[in-house]
């Protein structure tokens, strides 16, 4: 891989994405809609060329997509758009791939799995999701195996890191950072995961360089699995936080949702949190190379360090 494209890269995975990828010496254009952040967050950084623009203008993302080999698709959208706007973005991706004869890897997530009762979920396990968004990602996944480009299809956890700022685990350390008192969505006594994203990086950058990896599912999970009550240990010892951090349940997601069309679309994912998927990292370990495990206290002082550097920086 010479030249890489990350759509999606002002955000968290876009970012980890774009700097594992220059660590690694790839060229790497970064595409998003918001030029000022995009400026922000690459301004110093080498072999990276912004392309500000819209991810559903075939045009503005043909001319970001010269000369590319990989196109990460690594958009974000809110929930409320996702069946307006994802199977729609993907489609032109797909579009933009064959026309360069790129490969695309796109960024899942666990809501297509559904309810599993099974242990640790492999990439084979049947796929019954349950909610919209699960039902919409399902869509997209059929999109990449009917397209003639070569795909990867990746399933992650949930995820933190520098700049994953609409994330679980990002939203508690931006309230400690504020020495405010912190929310946490859902049960603190559930064993689940959290993805570092620079973990994530290197494992999706490692599989997109091997041609015999392509048009396959492969799952991408966690160090291991973490309580709330386990991770708020470590945040408070990371950042000296004694305020109390509160579990958001599904009745109060439920109650906001009376008044919050947003809120109307978390709930239905409330259950992942009391009943969450858990990957199993096998089929990568199996194949591949050992999973990158960065261990949460780790990863949590590498983001609180990112994050005030970041407030610092924008305080001047």
């Amino acid at each position: 891989m010479k030249k890489a494209l990350v759509m999606g890269a002002s955000g968290g995975m876009g970012y980890a994405l774009v700097h594992e990828l220059t660590s690694q010496c790839v060229e790497v254009a970064a595409f998003s809609r918001n030029r000022e952040k995009l400026e922000s967050l690459y301004r110093d950084v080498r072999n990276v060329t912004i392309f500000p623009g819209d991810a559903f203008n075939l045009h503005e993302l043909s001319n970001a997509a010269a000369g590319v080999d990989i196109i990460f698709y690594a958009v974000s959208f809110p929930y409320s758009e996702w069946a307006a706007k994802h199977p729609q973005c993907l489609d032109i991706t797909l579009e933009v791939a064959a026309r360069k004869k790129a490969k695309v890897v796109l960024i899942n997530n666990v809501y297509v799995y559904g309810k599993q009762n099974k242990g640790k979920v492999t990439e084979d396990a049947e796929k019954n999701p349950y909610t919209k968004k699960g039902h919409i990602r399902l869509e997209m996944e059929k999109r990449l195996t009917e397209s003639s480009v070569p795909t990867l299809n990746l399933y992650m956890p949930d995820f933190y890191g520098p700049n994953a700022e609409n994330t679980i685990v990002n939203a508690v350390l931006k309230s400690v950072l504020q020495n405010k008192k912190a929310r946490f969505v859902g049960s603190t006594k559930v064993p689940r995961e959290f993805l570092y994203t620079m973990d994530a990086a290197k494992a999706m950058i490692e599989l997109a360089q091997r041609p015999d990896a392509y048009n396959q599912s492969w799952n991408i999970p966690s160090a291991h699995l973490i309580t709330g009550e386990e991770l708020f240990a470590i945040i408070r010892e990371a950042a000296e936080y004694k305020k109390t951090i509160r579990p958001i349940t599904k009745e109060m997601i439920r109650f906001m949702g009376l008044f919050s069309p947003a809120m109307k679309e978390i709930v239905e994912i409330m259950d992942l949190t009391e009943n969450p998927v858990v990957l199993s990292g096998e089929k990568y370990e199996n194949n591949i190379n050992p999973l990158p495990r960065t261990s949460y206290k780790q990863g949590i002082e590498e983001t609180l360090c990112w994050m005030k550097k970041k407030e610092l920086k924008t305080s001047k």
